[in-house]
Parts: C-alpha cells; sequence; structure tokens
C-alpha cells in the first residue's frame, strides 16, 4: 500500500481539471479505470492473498524438573518473535499451540529444539489469513492434559503408536494385519465429536478426559477380540488413553500418531465425517486444513454449524439456538457474556 492507502495496484488518476465532464475526457476516464481494474484483478489472479499466518500444535512427553526457569524464557522468545497462542508446561512435559509469521515460527522451533529434550520434537502444521489467537500465555499445570492418573508416565514408554496411512489401509480393509476388526475410540469431550469424527467410532460422550479411565474400565466387553486405535485432535490425549488400556489388559491397543490432524496432514478426510474441532478461534478445520464454516457459541459455548448459523435465533457473539431459550429473559442482548477464551487441548 502507498501512503493514503492506495494500492500500488490502484494508483490514482492524478491532474484531472475539476471541470473534466465533457464527453470525450470522460470516456477516457472510464476507459483508464476499466484498463486499470482489469489490471488489477488479473494481479489478484495471478498472486491471490496467501494464508501468511501458520498455526503450529505440538507436544511432548518429558521430563521437565525447570519449569521455574523454562517458563520466562519461553515466555521471552515468544514475545520477541510476536507469537501468539499457549504453552503449557508440567513436570511430565509440554503441550504447545502457537501462532505467527514463518520466520518466527521457524526460529521458535529452531530455538527450542537446541534444548535435547525437545530436538524430536514433532509438529503438526495448518495456514490461517488471520492470527486465531489473542495472547501468548506460558502456563504452568500439574498435567499437560489432566487424567488425574498419576501411574500413567508417557515418558517412561508408550503404548505403539500408527502412522496415518497404515490406519487408513486399516480402515480400508475393515482389519488390521493380522485380521482382527478394527476399532476407532473417540477420546474427546463430546461437543467436539459433535463437530467430526471417523465412521463409527466410539464415543462414551465424555465432559472432561480424566472421566475416559472409568467409562473404558465399565465398557471393556466393546473391545474384546478387536484392535483398538485411539485418537484425538493431536495425541496428547490417546496417547495417555492407549497406555491406560493397555495397562488393563486391552493389549491390542494402539494410538493414532499425530492424531487427527496429522491424518489430514498425510491421507485427507477418508473414513472421517465432518471437521476437526480446534481450541482456537478458527473452531474448526476442513480435512484440507482449512478453517471450516463451524464456530462455537460464546455463551454456551455449544458448537454452532452452518445450519445453526442461518436460525434466526443465533445471534453472533450472544446466542445461538441450542441456550435461546434460557436467554429469552435477558434483559438486552448487551447483556451477553464476552467472548471466551478457549481452553486448550489436544
Amino acid at each position: 500500500m502507498r501512503p493514503g492507502g492506495r494500492s500500488e495496484f490502484f494508483p490514482a488518476v492524478t491532474g484531472m481539471p475539476s471541470d473534466s465532464v465533457k464527453s470525450g475526457v470522460k470516456s477516457k476516464c472510464v476507459r483508464a479505470e476499466s484498463a486499470i481494474m482489469a489490471f488489477y484483478c488479473f494481479t489478484l489472479l495471478r498472486n491471490p492473498v496467501a494464508m501468511s499466518i501458520v498455526n503450529i500444535a505440538a507436544y511432548k512427553f518429558v521430563t521437565l524438573d525447570d519449569i521455574a526457569t523454562l517458563r520466562p524464557a519461553l515466555q521471552a522468545t515468544c514475545q520477541a518473535l510476536d507469537l501468539k497462542g499457549t504453552i503449557l508446561l508440567a513436570p511430565e512435559g509440554i503441550n504447545l499451540f502457537l501462532a505467527g509469521g514463518r520466520e518466527a515460527i521457524d526460529a521458535f522451533l529452531a530455538e527450542l529444539r537446541a534444548d535435547a529434550r525437545f530436538a524430536d520434537l514433532a509438529v503438526k502444521e495448518s495456514l490461517s489469513e488471520t492470527q486465531p489467537f489473542r495472547r501468548m500465555l506460558v502456563r504452568p499445570k500439574k498435567e499437560i492434559i489432566t487424567m488425574k492418573m498419576p501411574v500413567i508416565k508417557p515418558a517412561d514408554g508408550r503404548a505403539p503408536g500408527i502412522d496415518p496411512v497404515t490406519l487408513k489401509r486399516w480402515l480400508d480393509a475393515g482389519r488390521d494385519d493380522d485380521g482382527r476388526p478394527v476399532v476407532m475410540l473417540d477420546t474427546r469431550n463430546d461437543f467436539e465429536v459433535d463437530v467430526g469424527t471417523f465412521d463409527n467410532a466410539i464415543d462414551y460422550r465424555l465432559t472432561k478426559f480424566s472421566e475416559f479411565p472409568d467409562i473404558v474400565a465399565s465398557h471393556r466387553e466393546d473391545f474384546e477380540g478387536k484392535t483398538i486405535v485411539s485418537f484425538c485432535t493431536g495425541g496428547i490425549r490417546c496417547e495417555k488413553a492407549a497406555i491406560y488400556m493397555r495397562d488393563i489388559g486391552l493389549e491390542h491397543t494402539y494410538q493414532l500418531d499425530g492424531g487427527i490432524l496429522k491424518y489430514f496432514e498425510d491421507v485427507g478426510g477418508a473414513h472421517y465425517q465432518g471437521d476437526c474441532f480446534v481450541f482456537d478461534y478458527r473452531t474448526a478445520l476442513t480435512p484440507d486444513l482449512t478453517p471450516s464454516t463451524t464456530k462455537q457459541c460464546f455463551a454456551c459455548r455449544a458448537v454452532v454449524t452452518a445450519e445453526d448459523q442461518r436460525s434466526p435465533a443465533y445471534v453472533e457473539g450472544a446466542q445461538c439456538p441450542a441456550c435461546a431459550d434460557s436467554r429469552a429473559d435477558a434483559d438486552t442482548l448487551e447483556n451477553a457474556p464476552p467472548a471466551a477464551t478457549p481452553a486448550l487441548s489436544a
């Protein structure tokens, strides 16, 4: 953009007399403006607006005993690079969702991986046109994903993983390489599942991940004689879930490496219905890893589909069809709560 807000592809026409309304002059102006507009449109077609914000999700279970010093160091690095998002630090490891420019993201990852503990950190990546986070937070936690099962220590050993390409092959065939039927187990919360999940996946309608152990233990018969693949958004929940399931005797349990996001990245949306809920202001990603039309109600946190958004009961930032009746007695929509900051999970 040039000073004054003018695009370099749409220059001003200057030096025109104020009384230039004679037909000849006016015709020349119209032709000039048409030519300029044609060039502008041609330029946009050849150089479309790129999605310039890089979004990364990563986690690693690794013993961290220096959180008191690691936290301010990571905060300073992210602020210096103008990154936004959330990093969770716990004695069991790191969990992060960050967004920023390509050079900034690459610089952050290079610095983080210089620490031997994070040298092999695996990252899932997607792009967006705008920054999906409002601020930068580095937070200490008891667990990077709350399960309330201290005996589950992924840093001491994990369940076998399955890569997306192999999983797709299993799902295509309807069985694993040993001939056992394959069961997909969704370890996410109910509202996430409602946005999209794998075909015929088992969903126990969890409201929080800490409910998972008791519910699965009471449904062991659902998995007898089958190969179980636990999955979640980015891999962190299904990693703990798979360890627990093996601990209670479900030996043919695997975790989907990298979660749904890595599956989308490697093989697309095969055997998957809908989108994938993400914990930022994009709300959900399609199988091609672009933001979907799905939104989340800031009043009640319910998922709002494209169809819901066409309902007269939907008012963005205030209410949705799921909570409109309960809010009907409110004096004015101005009393609606402010937009909530999304929680972090994966």
